[in-house]
């Protein structure tokens, strides 16, 4: 017995073995989930993006965002464009870099090598890794919300379930029961594989929106528009209006800053290019659809029952017909959950197989950060105030912004889209730059990021006085992309790093060793072969 327990928590028992077909030199340095995605698993097609995208419009995240906007002082007609807006940007760079995994079939973590270098690539793949554990808990707190409405609904006492935690835990024993058990729901859909869970999505595009109409139409029968919804005006005036609205343009712009980055890993499994290209469309009208709703509900709100009830399902909370609760809860359950997955578990997994591809595939990838991002982090604590929210998605722009620009810049206004996709598995091949690290893109880093962050320590700490630099961070991701793409831009143009030009997109591994062999003779660093 002891035996076979110590043969089991060997690192030999857990090792993952390459493909013959890999790029990589050893499966030190690559898996079968970071390789090309062969033709036989390019099953996504353009209605697999469609319901996708609806399906992640309609989750109560899109809703805070939208009604959070109200919580601090915007009216719908600022919110509202704000949102559609944020999200025409986001869609725009969303299909760049999509574009990017659908014709090379890479993901993000990999790709990314092509425009960071070798190693530097490694402080996206961290940063990204440790944002999504975060909005992993944060959606899992979320989760764990509607869990207690649909209990509540058949079981009414669990209101007045004892505490036996302290107020200021910003959570209760019902809540952290919860809590617990929408986490123990969850699991098991973190084990299916990225081929087949477009189905979840389908099946969150079908049962989801249909509740959203509903809340509408409830909404606009119990408070009239013309003396609820449309008789809403802002609190604020002047430049503080000003500052309010570019905050929450930048908090519509980080809601999916995230995916604008590491949208290659699902446009990786895209049948061809043009299957994504339908994202450009479909997700500014669905999210400022659905932002119409969390607005247009909120308001409704206002006047039933005298707060800003940003949070859907505390609005729920307040509902007399249980049915109606616990369906609606259950809708939110779903695409919580679709969302949850697809955004931040695999996302969080496929960055973690490129930092051990010896021992981690994108399923172990999606159990640890379950494990770490669903206890390690304190969700409720980031969603215990409207203004926090809008803080911490504030707080994700301040780095994704620079990623998103540096990477879109690199691949279409640098090398043209010409890039050597087997180099990007090599680590003294074409994209080691200087030591692995391409210094044009620490310098984009350099002048993006420390300039907003006082602002995103004044939005931790409110205390911490930071003067107009607070200002610089309601606009992080717009700063940090432009900013960062106009250096990389320059710095690529001034100095080229010429060792990285192809005349031609190369995907065969026989022409890109053959490539590196002359740079091999040139240089003496550059490793040969796989």
């Amino acid at each position: 017995m002891a035996k076979q327990v110590k043969s089991y928590l060997s690192p030999a028992r857990w090792a993952l073995e390459p493909e013959e077909s890999t790029f990589a030199p050893s499966s030190r340095w690559s898996n079968k989930d970071m390789d090309p995605v062969p033709p036989s698993q390019r099953t996504w097609t353009t209605w697999n993006y469609v319901a996708y995208w609806i399906s992640d419009a309609t989750n109560a995240a899109v809703w805070e965002l939208a009604s959070s906007m109200l919580a601090i002082g915007l009216s719908w007609r600022q919110a509202l464009p704000a949102i559609a807006v944020g999200h025409i940007i986001i869609a725009t760079v969303m299909v760049l870099n999509g574009t990017i995994g659908a014709r090379l079939h890479v993901a993000f973590p990999v790709l990314n090598r092509s425009s960071f270098g070798f190693w530097f690539s490694y402080f996206s793949v961290i940063s990204r890794v440790v944002l999504s554990m975060f909005w992993f808990g944060i959606q899992t707190y979320t989760g764990s919300e509607c869990v207690y409405q649909m209990l509540k609904a058949i079981w009414p006492s669990l209101a007045h379930l004892p505490n036996h935690l302290s107020p200021g835990a910003n959570i209760t024993t019902a809540g952290m029961m919860c809590y617990f058990l929408y986490w123990l729901i969850q699991f098991p859909f973190m084990l299916i594989s990225p081929q087949s869970i477009r189905w979840l999505f389908l099946v969150k595009a079908i049962v989801a929106p249909p509740t959203w109409l509903a809340m509408l139409i409830w909404a606009f029968v119990k408070v009239p528009a013309s003396s609820g919804f449309f008789a809403q005006h802002s609190t604020l005036t002047g430049t503080n209006l000003s500052w309010a609205w570019l905050s929450a343009l930048n908090a519509a712009l980080g809601i999916y800053s995230t995916l604008a980055v590491n949208i290659p890993d699902f446009t990786r499994y895209a049948k061809n290019e043009r299957a994504q290209y339908v994202q450009l469309i479909i997700i500014p009208v669905a999210f400022t659809f659905c932002g119409f709703c969390g607005i247009a509900v909120t308001s409704a709100g206002i006047s039933l029952y005298g707060q800003v009830l940003w949070d859907p399902l505390r609005l729920i909370d307040q509902w007399d017909n249980r049915a109606a609760a616990f369906f609606a809860s259950f809708s939110f359950v779903l695409t919580t959950l679709g969302t949850n997955i697809s955004a931040n578990s695999l996302s969080a997994a496929n960055d973690m197989t490129v930092l051990f591809p010896r021992y981690i595939n994108i399923r172990r990838g999606q159990v640890i950060c379950a494990i770490l991002g669903g206890w390690a982090l304190a969700p409720w604590e980031i969603l215990a105030s409207a203004q926090g929210f809008l803080a911490f998605m504030n707080g994700y722009t301040v780095f994704l912004g620079p990623f998103a620009g540096i990477m879109v810049t690199d691949y279409w206004l640098i090398h043209r889209g010409r890039v050597d996709v087997p180099s990007m598995y090599r680590p003294h091949g074409r994209y080691r730059y200087t030591y692995g690290f391409n210094w044009r893109a620490v310098l984009a880093i350099l002048f993006t990021v420390p300039i907003t962050l006082p602002g995103l320590i004044n939005s931790i700490n409110p205390k911490i006085h930071v003067g107009r630099a607070v200002h610089l961070f309601d606009i992080a991701w717009l700063f940090g992309f432009f900013v960062a793409s106009t250096v990389y831009y320059v710095a690529s143009t001034l100095f080229p790093a010429k060792e990285t030009f192809v005349d031609e997109t190369i995907l065969d591994d026989t022409a890109s060793a053959e490539d590196e062999d002359e740079l091999d003779k040139s240089s003496g660093s550059v490793e040969k072969g796989r």
